[in-house]
């Protein structure tokens, strides 16, 4: 007898799944006696938080959607964070998780791991939860999370499944097949209003999002058929070539930045939420588009939220970028002001220069030498400030090789799991650095052990001003007494060692550079230390 778990595994297997993330628990291991047969590798986190970070991770790099196996009751409420993270940045992750038997379904007899109804617990950070009834309905189900990852807007789903439905004989199942789902074209009347506007435009702008990340070759041949500047969102950076005449990079919450976009006539947005974090990252207000909005995205709801537009198309960005460049072909585009696109873009980057102060420029150069010792790393930051400055700073030259957890949700503890799971993601194609700071990462120092033991090769690169540094400028800036921000600091250099890490502490940038290149070739992690103060103290900007 083949039993729901043991279908569930192959279905998934059909469906390209390749990890999977989770603690077994008592109210698991009938997943994973399907597990044990099949070509997915398991993958065990030191806590089931770790476990949905590293499924974001693992789907940044790899385009797929992360996997997730975690039991009832506290695993469920220890992934919420994760979850709450991807769904705000629309990362696919399927989290499948067991729940009491039918019959005992929100009884409150306190049964073990028991809640109330888990379902509506994850109502807030996934695009939907089912409660399997029925081994019957679990084809039907994964179909509808599949076809939500592979052609609406990714976002985190949650499926449970009672212990005596796990159990349940599934036979009839085992023909069953995996369901693929195309994405939305774009509607030729929409497309056609859109070119029109963007032909006739003198000042044409693109503000490109995460959304649109599959779409890199098209939107830059769309950028230079207008002559248009494009503003990329953190999770968009690298959509342009880091040395385009036409990138403006992710500056938009700059003063510079905004006179430029104030000056575009119109605007095309795609794929982007066109949201605070990206747009406004100081939270001091002021960011405008005065010209013609036209907008793109996945999502019918998201064309309309934040800033209303002029146009909207509801398609897949990488179909409407190319129908864009198709119809525009036969337009004869106006004459652009010619000190417009590349003229522009570095009057831009020109002013920019001086206003960047001695520590945006400590970290600046620390993000530029990593770059060049490792030049096709995958950066997985945490809210920290070498991060904070690149999202600022930095551009890359291909999407998918920068994220974070400063932007969206804005959780702590992210970049370490996340980061396990980017190098299983892209089966180590390039070199994998996490940013984290010292604050940061006490969250999930423990996932150390998870790196040793899958034997993944990351590069810990941590941050350390004895606390959380960021919040305490805050608190001061508003006249707070500072109080809980500067916390006891471990030995971080110890505690890797004790968990099997390689480990050392650095001063400045050759010194950086020596401990970068050793790690080319270790089979395990490596954390490399980093004092800030002796970093601003030790480099020349």
């Amino acid at each position: 007898m083949a039993t729901c778990g043991e279908v569930l595994v192959k279905l998934l297997e059909g469906y390209g799944v390749e990890q999977v993330f989770g603690i077994p628990g008592v109210h698991t291991v009938e997943l994973y006696r399907g597990l044990a047969r099949s070509s997915i590798r398991p993958i065990t986190p030191r806590h089931e938080q770790g476990a949905g970070f590293m499924a974001d991770g693992y789907a940044r790099t790899s385009g797929k959607p992360g996997v997730c196996f975690i039991i009832t009751g506290p695993g469920m409420t220890n992934i919420i964070t994760a979850m709450g993270q991807a769904y705000a940045d629309s990362i696919p992750m399927l989290v499948i998780s067991s729940v009491q038997s039918r019959s005992q379904l929100g009884g409150g007899r306190g049964k073990l791991h028991e809640l109330p109804n888990q379902g509506a617990l994850v109502a807030g950070v996934a695009a939907f939860s089912h409660t399997l009834m029925s081994a019957t309905e679990l084809p039907g189900v994964l179909a509808r999370a599949f076809a939500l990852f592979q052609a609406g807007r990714p976002r985190p789903v949650h499926i449970e499944i009672p212990l005596d439905v796990l159990v349940e004989n599934a036979d009839a199942l085992l023909g069953a097949e995996p369901v693929s789902v195309a994405r939305a074209g774009a509607a030729p009347s929409a497309v056609k209003q859109m070119s029109q506007l963007l032909a006739t435009a003198r000042r044409p702008l693109i503000l490109a999002g995460g959304g649109a990340i599959d779409a890199a070759g098209e939107l830059t041949r769309l950028a230079e058929t207008l002559g248009a500047p494009v503003a990329l969102t953190i999770n968009a950076k690298g959509m342009l070539a880091a040395n385009h005449p036409l990138l403006i990079g992710s500056t938009q919450s700059l003063v510079a930045t905004r006179a430029l976009v104030a000056e575009a006539d119109t605007v095309l947005a795609i794929g982007t939420e066109l949201a605070e974090t990206d747009y406004d990252v100081t939270f001091a207000g002021g960011f405008e588009i005065p010209g013609a909005l036209l907008r793109i995205d996945i999502d019918p709801d998201q064309t309309v939220r934040n800033y209303p537009p002029q146009v909207a198309l509801v398609a897949d960005a990488r179909i409407a970028a190319q129908a864009l460049l198709d119809e525009l072909s036969s337009h004869p585009l106006a004459e652009r002001n010619d000190k417009w696109g590349a003229h522009r873009v570095a009057r831009l980057w020109s002013d920019l220069a001086p206003t960047w102060d001695a520590a945006t420029r400590a970290q600046t150069l620390f993000l530029q030498t990593l770059l060049e010792e490792l030049p096709e790393v995958v950066l997985v930051g945490d809210s920290t400030q070498p991060v904070y400055t690149g999202n600022l700073t930095l551009n890359l030259n291909q999407p998918r090789r920068w994220f974070n957890s400063s932007t969206g949700y804005g959780t702590l503890g992210y970049a370490l799991p996340a980061a396990i799971g980017a190098w299983l993601g892209h089966g180590g194609k390039a070199p994998v650095v996490c940013l984290i700071g010292d604050g940061g990462l006490q969250f999930t120092l423990s996932e150390l052990a998870s790196a040793v033991e899958a034997r993944t090769p990351i590069i810990v690169l941590l941050w350390n001003n004895q606390g959380y540094e960021e919040i305490k400028k805050y608190m001061i800036n508003r006249a707070i007494t500072p109080v809980g921000v500067d916390i006891y600091t471990p030995d971080f250099i110890a505690a890797a060692k004790a968990l099997g890490c390689t480990a050392q502490a650095i001063q400045g940038v050759e010194e950086l550079r020596l401990a970068l290149r050793a790690t080319i070739g270790r089979q395990g992690p490596t954390l490399i230390e980093i004092d800030q103060e002796l970093w601003m103290k030790n480099v020349s900007v």
